[in-house]
């Protein structure tokens, strides 16, 4: 055979150049790999589907190298099982993909926490229930909305008053990392209807698969529900921690769990022996960092809110008559409270210079009126 008669091919195999006469496709096999090559010349080689069915076709190829056509047409055809076997599974794929997408398209609704617990009529007034059932799914909407978001620009469109709470999310969490929380992780154990003055807001228990519970209020706000974002962080403006070691401003606001020291022995003192604790988030049953003693006088508008908001705690009552379950420490009540530090002499002090509320939420109600602690 003359070199005249002979072409060059490219197997598609190996990716190797081989010479061989035109003529019967079936007689055609490459010199180097033995397999029986792609048709055309200088085709770019094409990558084979790594898996077990790939290497078994491998296995027959060597096989036709020795065998020669009758191997060859047995490898063609199992060539061609292999064609319609990956076709069948990429149909299988694209059948799932467009599943996943339709379910992405359809928003975060199905990625909402959970909600087990159903409220019975007869424990609701009808406006209540009413309220409850509207309220449900839209605030587990907001709540999973919330949870999912990664940036504060996209936490923002689910809080009360996004705009001015924009910049303080954004410094909040870059001193007070938040901790990823999975929607599917988390689930509705409690909720009720809670009567802040001068509107109604839905109070609700979560728990979360590790273990944590957190409690989110939802407040409406131009027609729509929004999560009350200074409840639900603690929104300090400085974390303790840090505040008491001497750094950040002298004097700041923050959301702190308050215990009375010695409070049997001093009732009858002129002040209230106070300690401040850092709430930990989502460990509702323990407190974080205190604070050195702060003496409050009794007969100041500050003393007489902390006795009120005392009394009402040691008789198993919540304020605004909230009917979720108490989830502070035992003996602990919830404040907001400006404290002032000083350097005097190298020493450290601490002043509180208003107490602000008596709860968390994002209002300048104290949640309890100084009358009540002479009740």
């Amino acid at each position: 055979m003359s070199d005249k008669d002979l072409f060059w091919f490219h197997c598609g195999r190996c990716g190797s150049l081989f010479q061989s006469k035109a003529g019967d496709l079936t007689e055609r096999l490459c010199s180097k790999c033995g397999f029986d090559p792609s048709t055309g010349v200088m085709d770019a080689p094409q990558e084979a589907p790594v898996s077990i069915p790939v290497e078994k076709t491998h296995r027959s190829g060597s096989k036709s190298a020795k065998h020669g056509k009758h191997g060859g047409k047995k490898k063609r055809g199992s060539r061609y099982f292999m064609l319609k076997l990956i076709a069948g599974w990429s149909l299988v794929l694209a059948i799932i993909i467009i599943g996943v997408r339709r379910k992405f398209h359809k928003g975060d609704v199905n990625n909402a926490p959970a909600i087990v617990q159903e409220e019975t009529a007869s424990s609701l007034s009808q406006e209540e229930l009413a309220m409850l059932n509207d309220a449900g799914q839209k605030s587990a909407d907001v709540f999973a909305g919330y949870l999912n978001a990664i940036t504060p620009e996209e936490r923002n469109q689910f809080v009360l008053k996004p705009v001015s709470t924009a910049s303080r999310m954004n410094r909040f969490y870059s001193l007070n990392p938040l901790t990823p929380i999975d929607p599917a992780t988390v689930t509705l154990t409690d909720r009720h209807v809670l009567s802040l003055p001068g509107e109604k807001a839905i109070a609700t228990l979560w728990t979360i698969k590790d273990g944590r519970n957190v409690e989110a209020i939802f407040r409406q706000e131009n027609g729509e529900w929004r999560l009350d974002w200074d409840h639900f962080a603690r929104y300090s403006d400085y974390p303790w921690p840090l505040f008491l070691a001497g750094s950040g401003e002298p004097e700041g606001e923050f959301r702190l769990l308050a215990r009375e020291r010695l409070a049997e022995m001093r009732k009858d003192q002129e002040t209230i022996s106070l300690v401040l604790y850092a709430p930990r988030f989502g460990q509702s049953k323990e407190a974080g960092i205190q604070s050195p003693e702060f003496l409050v006088q009794r007969s100041s508008k500050d003393g007489e809110l902390l006795a009120a908001a005392f009394k009402l705690a040691r008789e198993g009552k919540r304020i605004y008559d909230s009917k979720l379950p108490e989830i502070n420490p035992d003996g602990m009540i919830r404040v907001r409270v400006k404290v002032k530090r000083t350097e005097v002499d190298l020493q450290r002090r601490f002043e509180i210079t208003a107490i602000k509320a008596c709860h968390w939420y994002a209002i300048d109600d104290p949640g309890v009126s100084e009358e009540k602690a002479a009740e």
